[in-house]
């Protein structure tokens, strides 16, 4: 399991692809666990599947906690 700072690091780096893929560039390239990944237009949901991932791993190890909003008026 990686720490905290590799996870934000690789998030930065996933969010970057998934702009480049959106800005047009065909094919984009993200480094995970050693290995690295290529991403292409078709593939965006994959990368964005990943990056809630990485943000969902980040929010567990961070304590931080993700929930409604409860207003009242």
């Amino acid at each position: 399991m990686a720490d905290l700072a590799t996870l934000r690091t690789r998030l930065a780096e996933a969010e970057d692809a998934l702009h480049r893929l959106h800005m047009g560039e065909m094919e984009v390239r993200v480094a995970s666990s050693g290995k690295a990944v290529e991403y292409g237009p078709a593939d965006a949901a994959k990368l964005e599947r990943y990056i809630a991932t990485l943000r969902s791993e980040i929010d567990r190890l961070s304590g931080a906690r993700r929930g409604p909003i409860l207003m009242s008026f």
